[in-house]
């Protein structure tokens, strides 16, 4: 008989305990609106009724559109512009809008540039 109490008793509260707790600390009062804080301001829809906040021009590749096919690793000014001052990295494709081909040809003449002390391997000290 006590078994039979402690096992009622245990399936009525430990069962719907548990039930609850789960459900309460996933779903309750945090569910969609991210904990009372709101849709995030630079989200979809953009906050402004009317379409886009600005218009972002599509980036071209400076080689191609210069029919620029051999990139030379002694025109250092050139392959300046395409590193970090900061840091002295290598600035990404899709920072700088240049094609796949010429990004693989400029990294290799940067590389290059670098090893002959054209271009510096790290940024400006400060």
């Amino acid at each position: 008989m006590a078994d039979e109490t402690r096992t009622t008793s245990e399936g009525s509260t430990g069962g719907g305990e548990r039930t609850e707790r789960s459900g309460g600390d996933r779903g309750g009062d945090r569910g969609g609106d991210r904990g009372g804080r709101g849709p995030r301001p630079g989200g979809p829809g953009g906050g402004r009724e009317g379409g886009r906040k600005y218009f972002r021009r599509k980036k071209v590749c400076k080689f191609c559109v210069e029919k620029i096919d051999a990139i030379d690793y002694k025109d250092y000014r050139l392959l300046g512009q395409f590193v970090s001052l900061e840091s002295g990295k290598i600035v990404p494709r899709r920072l700088t809008g240049v094609c796949t081909p010429h990004q693989r040809r400029l990294s290799t003449a940067i590389k290059l540039a670098r090893n002959i002390a054209l271009l510096p391997f790290a940024g400006r000290a400060s």
